[in-house]
């Protein structure tokens, strides 16, 4: 299996020396390159095309909003993975409006950290305890006070049914590996069902589907 190729974009170089150190020791993860400022970000991916960056919020010459929404105009298919001191809803949402697939703080643990690469590689959405439940305090204000119905056939025409079917189960929360136990699937078959979905909907990211879906009256 070839390693996932991790581009790190911060502008405080000892943190990316903990990075790289963290990073060195993984057989499966590889560090194909860094990154200063926003705009060095945006270069060094059109050279080095990672399968995701781990970027900071804040730096100099293009934020890394803006770098991420850069980014994922010309490569959508990189995962980017948010590792920020800030856990603000602003900067939290910016980052998941851009399209970045995770978000963590500068203080997670290591292990923590190795696991959202692995899983936003793979197409999940992985966020730290502290912003997961802001996000689940966001989702359950659009809770309706009472049920709602059964989503109208017609609500995403341009899916096929088992799209829909996976697009359900997505905005119950649902990661990959659940749905393809779920649904007696293959692990690919379902990264590539999905990968279909958010390009049928114009999405970079599990939360955006989910808000689509929510939008239209799937989940709970």
């Amino acid at each position: 299996m070839e390693p996932i190729r991790v581009l790190i974009a911060d502008d405080h170089a000892p943190f990316r020396e903990g990075l790289r150190a963290l990073l060195r020791s993984e057989g499966d993860i590889e560090t194909v390159g860094e990154a200063a400022t926003g705009r060095e970000a945006i270069a060094r991916v059109a050279d080095l095309q990672p399968d995701v960056i781990l970027m900071d919020l804040h730096m100099p010459d293009g934020n890394g909003i803006e770098a991420t929404h850069s980014i994922l105009a010309s490569s959508p298919h990189i995962s980017i993975l948010v590792l920020s001191m800030f856990e603000d809803d602003d900067s939290v949402f910016a980052a998941l409006q851009a399209g970045a697939r995770g978000y963590l703080l500068k203080g997670a643990l290591k292990a923590e950290i190795l696991r959202a690469i692995r899983g936003v590689s793979q197409g999940e959405a992985i966020f730290g305890p502290t912003i997961a439940k802001r996000l689940m305090s966001y989702f359950a204000t659009l809770k309706p006070s009472a049920p709602l119905p059964a989503p109208p056939a017609q609500a995403f025409p341009e899916l096929t049914e088992r799209e829909q079917e996976i697009l359900a189960l997505i905005a119950q929360h649902l990661t990959n590996s659940e749905i393809a136990e779920r649904l007696v699937l293959s692990p690919k078959t379902v990264r590539n069902h999905v990968s279909n979905i958010f390009s049928k909907l114009q999405v970079a990211t599990r939360a955006q589907a989910i808000i689509r879906a929510r939008e239209a009256g799937w989940g709970t």
